[in-house]
């Protein structure tokens, strides 16, 4: 397997595995940097209702499956994995690149959609928190195509060996 797949996957692991604690410090009641997010993110995590802690609980739990996902890629994978994979890299890149260009749009004001409630919010969601999931998209993605089957060597080399009359002959490493 190539460095280049291997530091894709390692990306999307790591960028999924940060994102999953700063979710699980926020369910868990911290507030650092909590106004950033803003609107529903923000009231759910302030809410501490047993409903808003078990969505958290599942938000880490998904994250913590993508992080899987992306290391998983690193050995050969069943084609479901693969799949899996492929399907959260596209959702997340989607998911962040709409946001970084809907929320980019809106504060350079290529987009009036009306006052704004939290700019600063905004910002953060563009510059920071949307930025994160398409760079996590576009790694895991990345990784996908990387690792594919058409792009890693897998067996079927040739190796020359000698016979016992001195000749040599073909035969696949097993």
């Amino acid at each position: 397997m190539s460095a280049a797949a291997r530091a894709a996957a390692g990306a999307a692991a790591g960028l999924a595995l940060a994102s999953a604690a700063v979710t699980a410090y926020w369910t868990a009641g911290g507030t650092a940097l909590l106004d950033t997010v803003g609107g529903t993110f923000q009231s759910l995590a302030e809410d501490r209702s047993a409903p808003a802690l078990l969505l958290g609980t599942g938000v880490v739990a998904a994250k913590l499956v993508a992080a899987a996902l992306a290391l998983a890629l690193l050995r050969p994978t069943p084609r479901g994995v693969r799949v899996l994979a492929l399907l959260a890299g596209l959702l997340l890149t989607l998911w962040g690149a709409a946001n970084v260009l809907l929320g980019g749009a809106v504060l350079t004001g290529l987009l009036d959609l009306g006052p704004v409630a939290d700019e600063r919010a905004l910002r953060w969601h563009v510059l920071c928190w949307d930025a994160w999931f398409l760079v996590w998209g576009a790694a895991l993605l990345v990784a996908v195509r990387l690792t594919s089957r058409g792009s890693v060597q897998r067996g079927g080399a040739v190796v020359p060996r000698s016979t016992s009359t001195g000749s040599t002959s073909s035969r696949r490493p097993g």
